[in-house]
């Protein structure tokens, strides 16, 4: 793991140092990351605080390069994130739909983990901020208020699967029976297959601005 994670840093430093295609760069890193294992939350944990870890190394003491490259790559993160809750309700949708028992304990852990995703992304960013340059600290310390009163991507989208999938439990599918044949493990696995999928899906976009 250790080896993996120093690669993940390698590569999304190199590429905040070289200020090229930054967001298609980091997202596409990130993703790759995040399908080649368990995608459960320790996991992503990982890849998201070694993606970090590589932007702020590569960070410019310079002001302004510095804030363009922490944008981009913060709005990859954030965009891989999402796709990542994405994956995560196909797979709980897949689970309610095709097992005929499917635990109150699985859902609740499932929403768990999926409530979780914001709140792992901004610490992980106040961590990195902490730990990097005054350059880094102060844009890391903007990035932080803005995204705490406006929300993230990730966050939002998370909120909207989670009221969806509510509306699953009450319509009398299989999302809460009792008993526990489909574990997180399991859950995991199939949303590494859905996110595998919705990453070889994406196209390269123009970077963000």
């Amino acid at each position: 793991m250790n080896d993996t994670k120093q690669q993940i840093e390698k590569e999304v430093r190199e590429t905040v140092e070289s200020g090229v295609d930054i967001y298609e760069r980091v997202r596409g890193i990130t993703l790759k990351a995040l399908t080649e294992r368990t995608l459960d939350v320790d996991n992503i944990k990982d890849v998201m605080e070694s993606v970090l870890k590589g932007m702020s190394d590569g960070l410019s003491q310079q002001y302004d390069p510095a804030k363009h490259a922490f944008k981009q790559s913060t709005e990859a993160l954030d965009d891989a994130l999402t796709k990542t809750a994405e994956a995560s309700k196909l797979a709980i949708e897949e689970a309610a739909s095709n097992v005929d028992e499917f635990s109150s304990h699985d859902f609740k852990r499932a929403a768990e983990d999926l409530k979780s995703l914001e709140g792992m992304f901004l610490d992980t960013i106040e961590t990195i901020g902490r730990h990097g340059n005054e350059t880094a600290s102060k844009i890391a310390k903007d990035f932080l208020a803005h995204a705490r009163a406006n929300g993230t991507e990730v966050g939002r989208q998370s909120r909207l699967i989670l009221e969806g999938l509510d509306n699953l439990r009450v319509s009398g599918q299989h999302a809460v029976v009792t008993g526990a044949v489909v574990t997180t493990s399991a859950l995991a696995k199939i949303a590494g297959g859905f996110l595998a999928g919705i990453a070889e899906s994406l196209h390269p976009e123009k970077p963000h601005e």
